[in-house]
């Protein structure tokens, strides 16, 4: 047989398994009712079939049964199921966990959320005077008691709040340099570096002092007629100990009052209550202790320690709020009404003495004596077993917050088996269970496992420890 003649034979096999293939409907039929938009399914397997045809015609390779296209269809129309949001279980000890949702919000905060989505609400719209209203401004005004401000705005998140200041600042040269300290060119979620937002907003970055000591008269020789502002950024998600130095609020406060130039601090994960009382004597500065030292500006996050939805809270002096307020980028960085109204909840909550419906610091004073309760109900529930015991943890604020302190904790430890294969079986559950491996066990730490997810804690344990 000549080249030619295989060439043909080839061809004709080609063609053969091209034929062989089934068509998008007979796939569709295969795989049934999904709960997934149609288009969704018919175009996943439309891109599965050309994927094939292409490989039959590059390679010559057979078409495969029909039964292997629809179950391979199937697994990566359920993989992409799996990627809408949904609830799971947090059983890491992380409390603020960014990856599953930092902060959760308190029933009331739901309450107000569902009561303002499913239909119009006041959003900009004056009901007294019947014309447009201002949108957000409860909300501000509540936010202004919260820090002890003259004034407050809000804005989607902690890292839109810097930006819109730099570029109100400092976004225009000459003057537009921004002293900072070395020491605070950190990294914070999501790989975004605070270098890179200064220089993004274009401010012109104008470092002092070393990585561990920066002194207020480093900050004074930094000051000039081309300086827009000084900016502190707080170490919220990591801390230096040993030979370390740097000036205080009051310190700076007073050099930018001399040197005529706005002092703004970004605190990052924002505690608005003593800190001191559930992590580990450790006091993080909050907003009212910035302002109160002299700060024009202070920032930071809503869905961290203030245990709201994620936004970003920018508060001070009502000259310069009122001045972000009216910068044309403002518009692109504001919240929805979702958004507004589980904040409204949550700071309402906080400023009427109700911070115990605030879930995160529910879980941050926990007495150590009720989650034990708890974990060893659980164990009891669960049957005699010798894979499953009860242990102690240390769970941990997380979000970039308090990153000194742990907080002792129990434990659900789960042996027997290996570990990340029970640890692969929990996170298939519905709803997923999100444990760690540590010591060659399997760790569900209940501080940041709701009361409410016992009985489905005790079902998810049970499948994975049966034969």
């Amino acid at each position: 047989m000549n080249r030619n003649d295989n060439k043909s034979e080839i061809r004709r096999d080609n063609a053969q398994a091209l034929r062989e293939l089934p068509a998008v409907h007979r796939v569709l039929a295969e795989l049934g009712d999904l709960d997934l938009p149609r288009p969704v399914v018919v175009g996943l397997v439309r891109k599965r079939l050309d994927v094939l045809r292409e490989m039959i015609s590059d390679q010559a390779a057979p078409a495969p049964d029909v039964s292997s296209i629809v179950d391979g269809a199937r697994r990566e129309l359920d993989g992409i199921a799996r990627r809408r949001l949904r609830p799971v279980i947090n059983a890491t000890g992380v409390i603020i966990h960014t990856n599953l949702g930092r902060s959760p919000l308190s029933e009331r905060a739901v309450e107000a959320v569902a009561r303002v989505a499913e239909g119009y609400v006041n959003l900009e719209y004056d009901v007294e005077l019947g014309e447009r209203g201002r949108r957000g401004e409860y909300v501000e005004h509540a936010l202004a008691l919260l820090c002890g401000a003259e004034s407050a705005c809000i804005v989607n998140n902690c890292a839109a709040a810097l930006v819109l200041i730099l570029r109100h600042f400092a976004g225009k040269p000459p003057r537009n340099n921004v002293v900072i300290s070395r020491g605070e060119l950190v990294q914070i979620g999501g790989g975004f570096r605070v270098p890179e937002i200064l220089e993004a907003s274009g401010a012109s970055l104008r470092e002092v002092g070393t990585t561990n000591k920066t002194t207020i008269e480093d900050y004074a020789q930094a000051v000039d007629q081309n300086t827009s502002m000084i900016l502190r950024v707080h170490r919220s998600n990591f801390y230096m100990g040993g030979f370390v130095e740097s000036p205080t609020s009051h310190e700076l406060a007073g050099l930018a009052r001399e040197k005529d130039v706005p002092l703004v601090e970004d605190l990052g994960s924002g505690a608005t209550f003593d800190t001191s009382e559930s992590a580990d004597g450790h006091r993080e500065p909050t907003p009212r202790d910035v302002l109160g030292a002299g700060a024009g500006l202070v920032t930071f996050s809503g869905d961290k320690l203030l245990g709201g939805p994620q936004a970003g809270i920018i508060a001070g002096a009502e000259r310069y709020v009122a001045a972000l307020k009216r910068e044309p980028f403002f518009r692109a960085l504001r919240c929805d009404k979702l958004v507004l109204a589980a904040m409204e909840a949550t700071v309402d909550a906080l400023l009427d003495d109700r911070a115990d419906e605030v879930p995160i610091r529910r879980m941050m004073q926990m007495p150590l004596e009720t989650l034990q309760a708890r974990a060893e109900r659980i164990v009891s529930a669960i049957g005699n077993t010798s894979a499953v015991r009860v242990g102690r943890g240390q769970a941990q604020v997380g979000g970039g917050s308090l990153p000194r302190t742990n907080v002792p904790s129990e434990t659900i430890e789960l042996s027997g088996k290996d570990p990340q294969e029970m640890a692969r079986q929990l996170r298939a559950n519905d709803p997923s269970v999100i444990g760690y491996v540590s010591d060659g066990l399997l760790k569900l730490d209940l501080r940041t496992v709701f009361p409410r997810q016992d009985d489905h804690l005790i079902s998810a344990i049970r499948s994975v420890l049966a034969p």
